[in-house]
């Protein structure tokens, strides 16, 4: 992954000299090793746990590095003065991973798993799954903390980490779209109807977990059978 192209640079040009710039780009580099770290413990959990399971627990994970306007319109919003100091003091999501997993509860078992690691440090948890956002919005946020390992130093570096399912990512990509359409007559009844759409979608992750589970049960009873009979026929065979 390129780190920041150079035609992005441009737009830090009022703000940093050469040697700021230099310190920005190291900074960058920063965060994409410490979100490939996360990255690489998120892939290897999926492994042992498709294997344990015979499923993957998540389905698809992304990763993204915030854009310079991004964090210049971030900075500016909460009245931060614009420094590389500043950048990696108040902000915690220059790093961005996100995780889509296909049942609440398999975003549950993986936080855990992940929090479990002794070199992962939680931060910050904020659970809108439990707690839904005014507009219906669901998702897990984790900000924690992972150490890289460079040349001359070992540094400590921060990842905001998102966990939803997929029925709760087709619902926030679709509010995204449309929450910053211009002119949109009857917003407030767009947003009602928006926050029901969360709430039928909350429900359809539930039910589906619940075959899930219903499955599951009855393949388990398969296997349990299976081996009661086979005990049976060694029995009869003695």
């Amino acid at each position: 992954m390129e780190i920041i192209d150079e035609y992005k640079l441009e737009v830090f040009k009022e703000y940093f000299d050469r040697g700021e710039m230099k310190r920005f780009r190291e900074l960058m580099m920063y965060y994409e090793c410490a979100m490939l770290e996360v990255k690489t413990k998120l892939d290897v959990l999926n492994k042992e746990l498709s294997l344990r399971k015979s499923r993957n627990p998540f389905e698809s994970i992304k990763c993204r590095l915030k854009t310079p306007e991004s964090i210049i319109e971030k900075l500016n919003r909460r009245g931060i003065g614009f420094s590389v100091d500043n950048i990696e003091k108040e902000l915690n999501d220059i790093a961005g991973i996100r995780v889509i997993c296909s049942f609440p509860d398999d975003i549950y078992d993986l936080i855990d798993y992940l929090l479990d690691q002794d070199d992962i440090t939680l931060i910050v948890m904020k659970d809108y799954i439990k707690n839904p956002k005014p507009n219906g919005y669901r998702s897990v946020h984790l900000i924690v903390e992972v150490p890289i390992f460079l040349t001359d130093k070992k540094k400590p570096m921060r990842v905001e980490v998102q966990f939803r399912t997929i029925a709760m990512d087709f619902w926030a990509s679709l509010e995204h779209k449309l929450k910053y359409k211009k002119n949109i007559k009857k917003a407030e009844d767009i947003s009602e109807q928006l926050f029901y759409c969360a709430e039928l979608i909350s429900q359809l992750d539930a039910r589906m977990q619940q075959i899930r589970d219903k499955i599951e049960l009855n393949d388990n009873i398969g296997v349990d059978e299976n081996v009661e009979a086979q005990d049976e026929n060694r029995r009869i065979s003695d």
